[in-house]
C-alpha cells in the first residue's frame, strides 16, 4: 500500500558528506512524523532524526551538530543532511514514517529498504 523508497548513500571519507532523501508512495492520506533510523554491524538500529509534519525535529546527540533533518511534504518526502562523517556513523540507514491511508485507520509505520552508508578513514 505505502512504499518508502530510500537513496542517497554511498561510499565517503571521513569529514565528508552525503544527502539522503526518501520518497514514500501509494494510499497515502496523511503522513505523520518521518524520521531516519540506522543500523551498524552488530548492533541493535538506533534513531537518528526525527521530523514532525509541522517541522519539530528531535536528533541523537550522536549527530547533533552534524546531521540535519529536513522533509518537504508536498512530495511526502524527508532527507538527511550528513556533515563532518565519522566513520562511526557507518551502517544502514533507513527512512521511517507514519502513515495513515485514510481518515479513520490509525497511522501505521512504515520503513524503506535501507541504503548503505560507509566512511572510511
Amino acid at each position: 500500500q505505502v512504499q518508502l523508497v530510500e537513496s542517497g548513500g554511498g561510499l565517503v571519507q571521513a569529514g565528508g558528506s552525503l544527502r539522503l532523501s526518501c520518497a514514500a508512495s501509494g494510499r497515502i492520506f496523511r503522513i505523520n512524523a518521518m524520521g531516519w533510523y540506522r543500523q551498524a554491524p552488530g548492533k541493535q538500529r538506533e534513531l537518528v532524526a526525527t521530523i514532525t509534519s509541522g517541522g519539530s525535529t528531535t536528533d541523537a546527540d550522536s549527530v547533533k551538530g552534524r546531521f540535519t533533518i529536513s522533509r518537504d511534504n508536498a512530495k511526502n518526502a524527508v532527507y538527511l543532511q550528513m556533515n563532518s562523517l565519522k566513520p562511526e556513523d557507518t551502517a544502514v540507514y533507513y527512512c521511517n514514517a507514519g502513515v495513515a491511508t485514510n481518515p479513520i485507520l490509525r497511522p501505521v509505520d512504515y520503513w524503506g529498504q535501507g541504503t548503505q552508508v560507509t566512511v572510511s578513514s
